[in-house]
């Protein structure tokens, strides 16, 4: 159902933002502030908890308490373990036009529901993707301009075929979504990236991915603090997603290329960043 925005703007999609966590106790709390405090609310803010173990849901809980209008639920989601199960539940249970989806440690920039609005005034796309700004790591703003770029130019190679989607900073239209539900993989030996199977799917069916560039979610760099090996494992999830799926090409390789090629600097910055702080 189509909302009305806070200028009187009919027409504008309802957002449901779905978050999946488990064990986020120490990042779900400013995850979903970042979420209330827009410049045009979420129909609802829904964080999933898959089982935690730590007090991600006593933290959720007190927000909702904290923030009685800002539409919080929590669910749970207990049955299987992962983040697809996890993310697919969300989104079964969301009331929106609209499915948002971020990560628990995601933060989104104040007008990110109203950037989300205005790319689906467009009926002709299906979902939409932004840059991301990495706020625990030094030149934040420089960073977000580089990602920016290098996302604009590899959704430029990988379209109109397979551009992609980056789960950190996401959201599909629900029609586009119940119609590749049934087909996207379940991958319950975690192997592939969750984004890029839906981003496939969603393009398998002929339904538009765009690239905005003003849609813009804070994430972290925690991700750099893995060893090698767990690293390694992560960038060569891209490689094993498009295996499973029987798709090539040169420029579905470049991601991972910029993972690879950045880890080491990016970790010794982040250290030496850290040190000095």
């Amino acid at each position: 159902m189509s909302g009305v925005s806070a200028n009187g703007q009919p027409g504008l999609p309802g957002v449901s933002l779905v978050i999946p966590a488990f064990n986020e106790e120490a990042v779900i709390r400013r995850c979903l502030l970042a979420a209330i405090h827009q410049t045009v609310p979420a129909k609802q803010i829904i964080v999933v908890d898959n089982g935690s173990t730590d007090g991600t849901g006593a933290v959720v809980a007190q927000v909702q308490e904290e923030h009685p209008g800002a539409g919080i639920v929590l669910l749970q989601q207990n049955a299987e373990q992962g983040i697809i199960p996890t993310r697919d539940f969300g989104f079964q249970q969301a009331g929106g036009e609209v499915l948002g989806r971020i990560d628990a440690d995601s933060l989104v920039e104040p007008d990110w529901v109203e950037q989300v609005q205005q790319a689906f005034l467009n009926p002709g796309v299906a979902a939409v993707t932004g840059p991301v700004i990495y706020y625990d790591m030094p030149w934040r703003r420089l960073g977000l301009k580089a990602d920016n770029a290098v996302r604009k130019l590899v959704m430029r190679w990988a379209s109109p075929r397979y551009p992609f989607l980056f789960g950190s900073n996401m959201a599909v239209r629900r029609s586009a979504w119940e119609q590749i539900r049934s087909h996207t993989c379940p991958d319950a030996s975690d192997e592939m990236h969750e984004d890029i199977d839906l981003s496939l799917h969603l393009s398998d069916h002929g339904l538009r991915i765009a690239y905005l560039s003003t849609m813009v979610a804070g994430v972290s760099a925690r991700r750099l603090e893995d060893p090698p090996e767990c690293y390694r494992y992560y960038v060569d999830r891209f490689d094993r997603t498009y295996r499973a799926h029987q798709v090539h090409g040169w420029a579905l390789k470049v991601p991972a290329m910029i993972f690879r090629t950045t880890y080491l600097p990016l970790k010794l910055l982040r250290t030496m960043s850290s040190a000095d702080a």
